[in-house]
């Protein structure tokens, strides 16, 4: 089992920069596949972006390419998210949350752990 705490959020105007991080509890965060999610008032859950294991393999929500970075420090236990060029309609709880496959889903379901949640506000 592990546990997920982010931090990181806050208010930022648009075209500004925020970086969220995730840490983990236990022995076993290199077994995980990471992700991140978001969700708005009245939205559903959204992927935005997921980790492979090692490191080496990201995937993002169409949203956010090319302005999000997903990292991951296996030493720390930590997960990151670098949030670059942020719109209005990037407010939302960010989630992070751990999978034990082996795959980078982007389906909540996959999921296995949830973190808290931090909330990101984008002021126009």
């Amino acid at each position: 089992q592990v546990q997920l705490v982010e931090s990181g959020g806050g208010l930022v105007q648009a075209g500004g920069s925020l970086r969220l991080s995730c840490a983990a509890s236990g022995r076993t965060f290199s077994r995980y596949v990471m992700g991140w999610f978001r969700q708005a008032p009245g939205k559903e859950r959204e992927f935005v972006a997921g980790i492979s294991r090692s490191g080496d393999g990201t995937l993002y929500g169409d949203s956010v390419k090319g302005r999000f970075t997903v990292s991951r420090d296996n030493a720390k236990n930590t997960v990151s998210l670098q949030m670059n060029s942020l719109k209005p309609e990037d407010t939302a709880i960010y989630f992070c949350a751990a999978d034990r496959g082996s795959v980078v889903f982007t389906t909540v379901a996959r999921y296995d752990y949830w973190g808290q949640g931090t909330q990101v506000t984008v002021s126009s």
